[in-house]
């Protein structure tokens, strides 16, 4: 099991499902929602993710037709995101994890759009746009 909160700790969750393969992110809405240089997204069944404090904190956003976005209300902390054709698929924001996570990127995706700032370093794989393994 692994555990995950917000920055203020309102917002509080578990998993019973171990995240999957995960890449980082460096599309624009990705930076903007993480406020860094990219996002680290791991997969997660809707149905292994329980809430368990701060329900009417949680806000969801549609950043994009069909892309949704939850946050703390209270503190801003990114918790998940899903697309409207996959509802039953999270998106856990990795940061949000209390529970150390070993696992490791596979791949930079949406690399046509990383910050200019941002220098890619490592030997991951990069794809321009969205890649799906």
């Amino acid at each position: 099991m692994y555990e995950g909160s917000c920055l203020c700790q309102e917002v509080r969750y578990r998993l019973t499902q171990e995240p999957g393969e995960f890449g980082y992110c460096h599309c624009a809405s990705c930076r903007k929602a993480s406020g860094s240089s990219h996002a680290a997204n791991a997969p997660v069944k809707r149905e292994h993710f329980h809430l368990l404090e701060g329900a009417a904190l949680l806000r969801e956003f549609e950043s994009s037709p069909g892309m949704f976005r939850a946050f703390c209300s209270n503190c801003g902390s990114p918790i998940y995101a899903f697309r409207a054709e996959r509802p039953e698929l999270l998106g856990i924001r990795l940061g949000s994890l209390d529970t150390p996570f070993f696992k490791l990127a596979k791949e930079h995706r949406y690399v046509a759009e990383k910050a200019p700032w941002e220098v890619i370093t490592d030997q991951l794989p990069q794809y321009p746009g969205p890649h799906t393994g």
